[in-house]
């Protein structure tokens, strides 16, 4: 069995979700890891103005090592690491991201397991094939893991394809410590909200799945919150209220009527990626309307626990059609199911026991 470990966490930022996506999984599962016993040092760059847009202070419950974004900086922070158990390089840190993907294999040694955890599986996995000279395609092979922040069995058997020692996908949970039920919050009322960041294989979905929407039922409010929106055209009954920090995340998923997700393009692509939104708004007890992608059932009961639509006209359809009570009953299911099967403490359970597989394999090999 995996023991307590001493772990390097090379990410983009634990502190700050700023132009950051992946700070509610981040702190997520490195939550859950400690309170397993295991010792996490998070080592992000200080870049991207993320410091200066801090949603929370170093946590109790992990180490935060801030290091200046340049070539010594990250030397600085490997030194540093290599004393580790673990040590997990991210996908997408957002600087010299190529010379931390060869040098934390430097690290590996018997005794330290060196893992790749890629946060976005499908943009990855497009990269690597659409330029296979890339230094990362010949590293995949060296690494001891690849853990995935979903993609299912299409986002395996791509890494296998590519020479990778296992892959096992961690998906999306709930902190159910962190998301829950909230004070409604009036600038955040509405029949439908969606929060995201404006990034251009999300933008077109966008188009469809919300701002089309909005156009055609006039008569209903549209929130708006994220990053770069601040120039999209919109229709009137778009209130855009910019960049939603981590500790509003609640009272935004509490005030609507209903919570929209769209999966970006590539994850749309290749299914089985339950966005992080997804378990926040469960948490809060919302109303989720997603655009449709293979393997929501697994996540989430179509029409008892969640909404789906195909297109933007579902979409239309669905807040229509919407009541209060409705809405609530909804949510109220898809919040028991994910505090049933789908919270942090169920995910490093899952990667504990691929870690230790790992460990299995390689004594048999010996």
């Amino acid at each position: 069995m995996t023991g307590r470990m001493r772990i390097a966490f090379f990410g983009s930022s634990l502190v700050s979700a700023y132009w950051n996506g992946a700070a509610t999984y981040y702190r997520g599962v490195i939550r859950a890891l400690a309170e397993r016993g295991h010792r996490v040092t998070f080592f992000e760059p200080d870049a991207y103005d993320r410091q200066r847009h801090r949603d929370i202070e170093a946590p109790s419950w992990a180490r935060v090592v801030v290091y200046p974004a340049d070539r010594e900086g990250v030397m600085r922070a490997l030194d540093i690491a290599r004393d580790s158990d673990l040590i997990v390089k991210a996908s997408g840190v957002g600087v010299f991201d190529e010379l931390l993907e060869s040098a934390v294999l430097e690290l590996q040694r018997p005794d330290v397991r060196v893992v790749f955890w890629d946060v976005d599986a499908p943009a990855t996995l497009e990269a690597v094939a659409s330029a296979p000279e890339r230094t990362f395609a010949n590293l995949i092979p060296r690494y001891d893991m690849i853990f995935t922040y979903g993609g299912g069995d299409p986002v395996v058997r791509a890494y296998l394809a590519l020479g990778a020692r296992a892959c096992v996908p961690i998906y999306n949970a709930l902190d159910p410590s962190t998301h829950r039920r909230a004070p409604p919050e009036p600038r955040f009322a509405a029949d439908l909200a969606f929060m995201g960041s404006r990034l251009p294989d999300r933008e077109a979905r966008l188009d469809e799945f919300f701002f089309r929407v909005a156009a055609k039922l006039p008569d209903r409010r549209f929130v708006l919150g994220g990053n770069g929106w601040q120039d999209k055209p919109r229709s009137s009954n778009v209130d855009y209220v910019g960049h939603v920090y981590t500790y509003e995340h609640n009272a935004f998923n509490s005030t609507p009527t209903a919570i929209l997700n769209v999966d970006r393009e590539s994850m749309a692509r290749f299914g089985f990626s339950p966005p992080t939104r997804i378990f926040e708004a469960a948490g809060a007890r919302a109303c989720m309307i997603t655009d449709h992608w293979e393997g929501i059932e697994l996540f989430l009961e179509p029409d008892r626990e969640v909404l789906v639509a195909r297109d933007g006209d579902e979409v239309a359809a669905h807040v229509s059609r919407l009541t209060p009570m409705r809405a609530r009953v909804i949510g109220d299911a898809g919040h028991r199911r994910v505090l049933s099967e789908h919270t942090y403490a169920h995910r490093v359970t899952e990667v504990e026991a691929a870690l230790d597989g790992a460990v299995a394999r390689t004594h048999r090999a010996v």
